[in-house]
């Protein structure tokens, strides 16, 4: 056990790169997305300005640059590890936990260093300033935080478990480290902080609502592992797609990590619990597996619009419970509507709302799947649709262009 212990322990402390003109730290960088948060749209690189919606009103990054006079050009070191791990600014000011630093704190010293001298040395000084909140005093005093901080961050860096692989922990270092994915797919309490940081809570990774997106739960994914490598890869696999927030975290982080650690976050994903059991047998329940098939097709493409109660938004969205289409003995209209998307009329006093189609990243399955967990909830019941629905439907609409 010693021996393995030593394994692990060495292959931990910076992440491997393949490519030989990647610097450690420009890998570390891509690896904690900081370009999509520090780089506003038509903006330039690093120098802050991405808008963050909070309930007291909006807050900007900051530049990242090593310019001397509104980057972190002056920064030491020293200076950098506290405002990283800590959420505390050279000038001795707290970040709000936009930032990270709830997972950052999990970073090695080595890929600390290496961060910093990539950021110091590598990338070009930007002379822009930073853009103060919009959040009004006295909400903007920020002392606050530090009552935050002690009430709901954790101040230790990432632990390798004696009894998992090198692969396994070196997946759950770049899920819960650099990769903070728990920011967005872990639940928050009421005081907006995530629940948990780490797979030893049953919350961690179970999904949450964040910035008027669910990011879906993570924990022991129903799908195989390859498909985890190929959506953070390439956006997309045989049978899924993403889109939304995540979009951007693919194209700025994880479509440049090496094979090998896309494998290890898959790895750590698929058995999160360390318990190395097999997946769920073939034999399970076809019916709760379709039903859990359907929640989770729901959660991830239609609640955002249509809330996960169903209730839409009145005069814009319309509800999905009582409604006569998604009930219609008839589920033709829902099909198609699903499929390929829908429009409201233009009135002389009103544009049209538009709903996109799915048909092109839904398999039949999932289609019949998600439309019967709508049928179904809220108060519906209406008849079971099936994937033979869903292809006829298909027939129809190829007949009808």
């Amino acid at each position: 056990m010693k021996r393995f212990s030593i394994l692990f322990l060495m292959a931990l402390p910076s992440i491997a790169h393949a490519d030989p003109t990647v610097s450690r730290g420009e890998y570390i960088f891509r690896a904690s997305d900081c370009a999509a948060c520090h780089t506003a749209p038509n903006g330039k690189d690093l120098a802050g300005g991405v808008r963050f919606p909070t309930p007291f009103g909006h807050i900007y990054s900051t530049n990242i640059t090593p310019d001397k006079t509104y980057g972190i050009g002056s920064w030491s070191y020293n200076d950098f590890v506290r405002a990283v791990r800590k959420g505390v600014a050279k000038d001795g000011h707290r970040l709000y936990p936009a930032m990270p630093y709830p997972s950052y704190v999990k970073l090695t010293d080595e890929d600390m260093h290496a961060l910093y001298s990539y950021l110091m040395q590598d990338v070009k000084p930007q002379a822009v300033a930073n853009r103060p909140s919009d959040i009004s005093w006295p909400l903007s005093m920020r002392w606050p935080l530090g009552v935050w901080n002690i009430m709901y961050t954790e101040n230790k860096r990432f632990k390798p478990r004696a009894d998992q692989s090198a692969q396994w922990n070196r997946g759950a270092y770049l899920v819960q480290g650099p990769g903070h994915c728990g920011t967005c797919h872990t639940p928050r309490g009421y005081g907006m902080q995530e629940k948990s940081f780490d797979e030893t809570k049953k919350s961690y990774l179970t999904g949450g609502q964040l910035a008027g997106w669910y990011a879906p739960s993570l924990r022991n994914p129903p799908f195989a592992k390859q498909e985890i490598v190929d959506l953070l890869k390439k956006g997309r696999s045989e049978h899924k797609a993403i889109a939304g927030p995540m979009d951007e975290v693919v194209s700025e982080s994880t479509q440049y990590l090496t094979d090998q650690d896309l494998d290890a976050i898959a790895t750590y994903l698929t058995d999160i619990d360390g318990t190395h059991k097999a997946p769920p047998p073939p034999q399970e329940d076809p019916k709760l597996a379709k039903a859990r098939n359907g929640e989770f097709m729901y959660m991830r493409y239609c609640s955002t619009c249509h809330g996960t109660d169903g209730q839409g938004n009145n005069h814009v969205i319309p509800p999905l419970k009582d409604n006569l289409t998604v009930n219609s003995a008839d589920p033709l209209t829902l099909i198609r509507i699903v499929l390929d998307g829908g429009k409201t009329p233009v009135t002389q006093n009103h544009l049209p709302y538009a709903m996109p189609g799915y048909g092109w990243v839904l398999t039949d399955q999932d289609t019949a799947d998600v439309l019967n967990y709508i049928r179904s909830n809220w108060g519906n019941h209406a008849a079971e649709i099936t994937p033979n629905d869903i292809k006829k439907t298909k027939e129809i609409i190829k007949q009808s262009e």
